[in-house]
C-alpha cells in the first residue's frame, strides 16, 4: 500500500495525471523530416525525460539542460531510431548518456563548491510546495543513485525491469534486488515517521 501512494505521489510531482506513453510514429514522423511531431513528443515524454535526469544529476537547473539536449539529440538522431516498440528505452538512453557526459565534464572541470554541494543536496526543494511532495524528496534522499533511478524509471516512466535493465546497463537481477531492497528502505524510514507522530 505504501509504495501504490509513493508511486502515485512520484507521477503527480513529475507529471500530474498522466502516464508517460510515446508514440513511436512520432520517431518515425521525426525521422521523415515531420517537425511539429517533436511537440507531441515532448508532450508525452516530458516528465519522465526531466524525472530520469534529475535522478542522475541531483540538480534542477542541470536537469533542464539535459532535457532540453535530449529533445535535441532526439532530432538529430531520428533517423537512427531501429523501430522495436520501445522508444522510450531509446530515449531514456539518450537522457542517461547525456547525464553522465555532463558529470564527467563538471568533474574535470571543477570541484563542488559549498554553494553547489548544498544546492546538489536540495534538489528535492522543487517538491516542498505540497507536502506529498516533500515526504518523496525526503524517500528518494535515502536512496543511492542507481536505486533512485530504478524507482524513478519504475514509477515515472512507467518501464518494466526488464526495460530499466537495458536502460540502466545494469543485469536483470541486480535492478530486481536493488528495486526491492529500495522498497524496504522506503516503508521502514516510513513506519519509522509513523511511530514517532
Amino acid at each position: 500500500m505504501f509504495f501504490i501512494g509513493l508511486t502515485s505521489t512520484m507521477k503527480t510531482a513529475f507529471s500530474p495525471e498522466r502516464k508517460p506513453h510515446v508514440d513511436e510514429r512520432l520517431i518515425l514522423e521525426l525521422a521523415g523530416g515531420e517537425r511539429r511531431a517533436l511537440a507531441e513528443l515532448y508532450r508525452q515524454t516530458d516528465s519522465a525525460v526531466y524525472g530520469f535526469a534529475l535522478s542522475i544529476l541531483k540538480d534542477p537547473h542541470a536537469a533542464e539542460d539535459v532535457m532540453h539536449d535530449t529533445y535535441l539529440k532526439i532530432l538529430d538522431s531520428a533517423q537512427s531510431y531501429a523501430p522495436m516498440g520501445k522508444p522510450m528505452a531509446w530515449i531514456l538512453t539518450i537522457v542517461k548518456n547525456l547525464a553522465l557526459m555532463r558529470l564527467r565534464s563538471a568533474k574535470n572541470e571543477t570541484e563542488l563548491t559549498a554553494d553547489q554541494a548544498a544546492g546538489a543536496e536540495n534538489s528535492g526543494d522543487f517538491t516542498a510546495e505540497i507536502s506529498d511532495r516533500l515526504l518523496l524528496s525526503k524517500v528518494m534522499r535515502l536512496l543511492t543513485d542507481e536505486e533512485r533511478q530504478i524507482i524513478t524509471l519504475y514509477a515515472v516512466s512507467g518501464l518494466k525491469h526488464r526495460e530499466i535493465s537495458s536502460v540502466t546497463g545494469l543485469p536483470l537481477s541486480t535492478v530486481l534486488s536493488k528495486y526491492r531492497r529500495s522498497l524496504l528502505k522506503i516503508k521502514k524510514h516510513l513506519e519509522e515517521e509513523h511511530n514517532e507522530k
